[in-house]
């Protein structure tokens, strides 16, 4: 029976013409909708490194198959695999497992439930990409088929113990500055197209030594693992299932936790604690603080950590500049926006995607 439900979707699969589907709904509304929702939503990630032949007919599928179940998130395809952050209302989770079931790309993929549940999204976007991870790499800088070896929360932890490994954050500063695991080496860059040439810089010479690989849920050690292995580095390892698998297995299975304070996670929650461990500080008066919020000021949204004293202070926004600029009638700001100069000048985000606002402040 299931071997033939799986024909059925096959075909329905690749008899579809490719169709613009997406959200019609202002931003708005959909925030309205989702806050007027009486049912709980379970907040999940998977990916898939996998060889899809039509991926822009595989997103199509995924859009309407995924809209009917009312899930909301995010949702990468390409030619190398899938990587998907979404919402399911609680109601639809079983129908929703079980077409992933039927479908050969998707069947007995890991699936990652978030710790931390709440209004994670609003809308559902599914977008075909060159790459599920955006490294930039060219095909014979990695190998798929050789990837580093998959390590437990446990397994992983004790090689930290043991002292000899060098563990790496396979994440963007931003995600490492309010939660790492200790020890860790945390490379300064803003997105993933600089990780991997950071990361060969920090490690040269250590082509030897036995490097653990981490990241958020996993997708990007993956794919990363089996760059350095073909940059000649010979024990490469990562966590299996990311930090996100990590927390849910020392809670499950009474492991200490070596990662201290807070995951960061790409949608409106922000993060998830793993540890009561504050380890960021707010960027405006330096106290301890982990929360990330973007700008109030619309001309600006620069991500900032902040505290709940200079939240006030600055009204959710960066400075008194983009306070000042936020509290001018909407009208006001439309003109004042048309010339970047007059209100955050674009010369903040020359040098980096994700400035820090220390160094354009200072």
């Amino acid at each position: 029976m299931l071997k033939n439900c799986q024909v059925i979707v096959e075909l329905n699969f690749f008899k579809m013409k490719a169709e613009a589907l997406y959200n019609k709904k202002s931003k708005e509304q959909l925030k309205k909708e989702l806050g007027a929702e009486t049912f709980d939503r379970i907040t999940c990630s998977f990916y898939r490194y996998v060889d899809i032949e039509k991926p822009a007919q595989f997103r199509d599928f995924l859009y309407r198959s995924w809209n009917k179940f009312k899930i909301l998130g995010r949702v990468y395809v390409a030619k190398e695999g899938i990587n998907a952050q979404i919402s399911c209302p609680d109601f639809n989770w079983n129908e929703f497992i079980n077409s992933i079931e039927i479908h050969r790309y998707l069947k007995d993929v890991p699936i990652k439930r978030a710790i931390k549940q709440g209004e994670s999204f609003y809308k559902l976007t599914i977008k075909v990409k060159k790459e599920i991870v955006a490294y930039g790499l060219t095909s014979n800088e990695y190998d798929m088929k050789t990837v580093g070896t998959h390590l437990s929360a446990k397994a992983f932890n004790k090689k930290i113990e043991q002292g000899e490994a060098i563990t790496v954050d396979m994440r963007n500063y931003y995600e490492s500055e309010v939660g790492r695991f200790e020890n860790a080496l945390t490379p300064d860059v803003d997105t993933s197209r600089e990780l991997l040439p950071a990361v060969k810089e920090m490690l040269s010479g250590c082509e030897d030594n036995e490097i653990l690989l981490y990241c958020t849920g996993g997708v990007r050690c993956e794919k990363a693992s089996a760059y350095l292995i073909k940059q000649g580095f010979n024990k490469v390892s990562q966590l299996s299932g990311g930090i996100i698998q990590y927390a849910h297995d020392i809670k499950t299975q009474g492991i200490e936790s070596k990662f201290l304070g807070k995951n960061f996670v790409f949608d409106n929650r922000m993060g998830e604690s793993i540890t009561d461990d504050v380890i960021g500080v707010c960027h405006q008066c330096e106290r301890s603080a982990d929360s990330h919020i973007d700008c109030a000021n619309d001309a600006c949204h620069i991500l900032f950590i902040q505290c709940d004293r200079c939240f006030k202070i600055y009204n959710g926004c960066c400075s008194k500049e983009c306070k000042n600029f936020a509290s001018l009638p909407i009208e006001e700001q439309k003109k004042l926006r048309k010339d970047p100069n007059r209100v955050v000048s674009q010369s903040r985000y020359s040098s980096r995607v994700k400035p820090k606002l220390k160094e354009i402040t200072s």
